[in-house]
């Protein structure tokens, strides 16, 4: 069983000060890694990456990039360039996109969900190629940049983390991801691409068996990622439980609610617990928060590393 490892998202900042003091604390708080997003309306994730890794001593990674967004050679010089500039400290999460809306307003065509996951099939692929091979069109004396770190890739670049809830996008990860992420999150049918609810832990644990059959020989050094949606600290679980479930537009029963891996809700100790029993059940050892959640969470990180 994998030792726990932290990490919280960024979407936003309202300056370079505010960024790393925040990062800071994060660090103090006992995270091991920080996460930037892909998304429009968000800060752009390589020069992210590499202000905070200068600034403190956690790793960095997106969470996650969105493969159609990118030309395959362009991307593999920002990862090797950001992976020497954090001293080897990058984790690569690859996606297939879901806001339709961003694809529109940055001129990038949206294709259906088919097409999306062959470019991110693709872009795995592709950024293998350019970390292991050479440009002919370069001119004499011109080199690709490589990554420092060989464990993702094919062992040519930093970890890759893939994640999703569809059997398309999870049998790329299987074939190919170090960090499995089963996203929790479904498109609620006849909505808008990107409406979501959240998956139950029944759900979740067929969505991780449906991995390691596809996975095969290599699913034993998967290492698990859970994005946590909701931290809710509090005296009476069900209570919160039940206040969560309406907020969900009754997407989730109460007991949904308390079971699902994707909420955590309860006293320090109950949280603990639950994600001790989520990674005895599931594997889940790679935990992201939100950022606003980034406070609420440092105790219980407190407590698992002081009884492990």
């Amino acid at each position: 069983m994998r030792d726990f490892r932290f990490s919280f998202n960024i979407f936003g900042f309202e300056s370079r000060d505010a960024l790393l003091d925040r990062c800071r604390l994060g660090e103090s708080a006992g995270y091991d890694t920080v996460f930037a997003a892909d998304h429009l309306g968000a800060p752009a994730p390589f020069p992210l990456m590499v202000a905070v890794a200068d600034a403190t001593c956690l790793r960095v990674g997106t969470l996650v990039l969105n493969a159609p967004f990118w030309n395959a050679a362009l991307l593999a010089r920002e990862i090797a360039t950001t992976d020497v500039l954090t001293d080897g400290r990058l984790d690569i999460g690859l996606g297939a996109g879901h806001m339709k809306w961003e694809f529109d307003a940055a001129g990038i065509e949206w294709k259906a969900l088919g097409g999306r996951v062959a470019q991110l099939s693709e872009m795995v692929d592709d950024l293998r190629t350019f970390f292991t091979g050479d440009l002919d069109e370069l001119p004499e004396g011109r080199a690709l940049p490589r990554p420092l770190q060989r464990r993702g890739f094919g062992g040519s670049g930093p970890p890759l983390i893939i994640g999703g809830t569809g059997d398309r996008v999870l049998r790329i990860a299987a074939a190919h991801a170090d960090i499995v992420g089963v996203a929790g999150a479904f498109q609620i049918p006849g909505r808008p691409p990107g409406t979501f609810r959240l998956a139950t832990a029944d759900e979740t644990a067929e969505r991780i068996r449906f991995v390691r059959t596809h996975a095969g020989a290599r699913a034993e050094d998967i290492e698990w990622h859970l994005l946590v949606q909701m931290v809710v600290e509090t005296d009476d679980r069900r209570a919160a439980a039940i206040e969560i479930a309406d907020r969900l537009g009754g997407t989730m029963t109460v007991d949904d609610v308390l079971d699902t891996p994707y909420v955590l809700v309860g006293t320090v100790e109950e949280m603990a617990e639950q994600l001790r029993r989520h990674r005895e059940r599931y594997g889940f050892s790679y935990i992201t928060v939100h950022e606003p959640y980034l406070e609420l969470l440092a105790p219980v990180i407190r407590q698992l590393r002081e009884q492990s």
